[in-house]
C-alpha cells in the first residue's frame, strides 16, 4: 500500500471526452451568437436612423377640382379671344360701312349735278323749239294753199328740226309731243299745207314722185299708199326727219336703215 493511498486525492475525475466537445460546443455557438449581435448592435450604432416621410395622396376631388379650374381658366382665355375677333370685326365693319357712305355720298353728288345739268340743257332746248315756234307762226287752218310761196320747204325742215328731241305719244299734235302724222300736219302747216290728220290719207295728199328722185322737202311714207302706217320727211343727204317711235321720240335717221315705201312731193 502506498503512503498516499490513505491522503484523499484533490482532482476532479476526469471526464469523457464526448461531454467535453458538446459542452465546448454549447459555449462556442453562445459565443458566436454574442459576437454577431455585437457586431449589429455596433452597426446599427454606427449608422444614422432615417424616418420616411411619406407624401399625400391626390384625392379623387382634389383631381376633379384641379381639372375643373384648369378648364375654366381655358373658357376664360376662349371667350377673351371671341371677344377680342368680335371687336375687330365690328371696327372693320364700320370702318368699311363709313367708307361705303362716303361713296355713297359722292355718287348721289354726281348724279345730283347730271340731273341738274341734264335740266338745264333740257330748258335751253325747250326755249330754243319755244323761240322758233314763236318766229315760225302757223297760219290758219282753214287756209289751204296749193302753191307755197318761195322759201316755204325752209320753213317747214326749220320747224321739223326745232322739235327734235320731243316725245312720241300717239294721237300726239304737239306742241312737246307728236305722233308721226301730227308732227308731218304740223310741220307743213308752216308753208300753208293742210295736210289730212292720218298717214293714210297724207300719203295720196300730193304728188307721186320717184324714191330715186327725191327734194328736201318731200313727204316720206311706209306701206302701201293710201294704207299707210307710218310719214316722215325728206331733208336731204339720204336722212329723214320723223316721230319714230316711243323709244326714240323726234329723230333724224338714214333712209337705208329703213328705206321708204314711197314718196308725194306738197310744195
Amino acid at each position: 500500500m502506498s503512503h498516499t493511498a490513505h491522503i484523499p486525492s484533490h482532482r476532479k475525475p476526469r471526464r469523457s471526452a464526448s461531454k467535453i466537445g458538446l459542452r465546448a460546443g454549447v459555449a462556442g455557438g453562445v459565443l458566436s451568437t454574442l459576437a454577431v449581435a455585437g457586431a449589429s448592435g455596433a452597426a446599427q450604432a454606427a449608422e444614422p436612423v432615417t424616418q420616411t416621410i411619406e407624401m399625400p395622396t391626390i384625392t379623387a376631388d382634389l383631381s376633379t377640382q384641379v381639372a375643373q379650374s384648369a378648364e375654366a381658366t381655358q373658357q376664360a382665355a376662349n371667350s377673351y379671344a371671341l371677344q377680342a375677333e368680335q371687336d375687330q370685326a365690328v371696327a372693320k365693319a364700320a370702318k368699311q360701312a363709313k367708307a361705303d357712305q362716303a361713296l355713297a355720298e359722292k355718287k348721289a353728288e354726281a348724279k345730283k349735278k347730271a340731273e341738274a345739268e341734264a335740266r338745264r340743257k333740257a330748258e335751253e332746248a325747250r326755249a330754243s323749239r319755244a323761240a322758233a315756234r314763236t318766229t315760225l307762226s302757223a297760219p290758219s287752218a282753214s287756209a289751204d294753199v296749193s302753191i307755197p310761196a318761195s322759201g316755204s320747204v325752209a320753213s317747214v325742215i326749220a320747224f321739223l328740226k326745232a322739235q327734235l328731241g320731243d316725245a312720241y305719244v300717239m294721237g300726239g299734235t304737239g306742241p312737246n309731243s307728236w305722233d308721226c302724222s301730227g308732227l308731218t300736219q304740223a310741220a307743213f302747216r308752216q308753208a300753208g299745207v293742210s295736210l289730212p290728220r292720218v298717214s293714210q290719207d297724207q300719203s295720196t295728199a300730193g304728188t307721186p314722185v320717184s324714191l330715186d328722185n327725191l327734194q328736201v322737202g318731200d313727204l316720206l311714207y311706209w306701206g302701201a299708199a293710201g294704207s299707210a302706217y307710218h310719214v316722215g320727211v325728206y331733208i336731204g343727204n339720204g336722212q329723214y326727219l320723223d316721230a319714230a317711235n316711243p323709244s326714240k321720240g323726234v329723230v333724224i335717221q338714214d333712209l337705208s336703215g329703213y328705206p321708204a315705201s314711197g314718196a308725194v312731193r306738197l310744195l
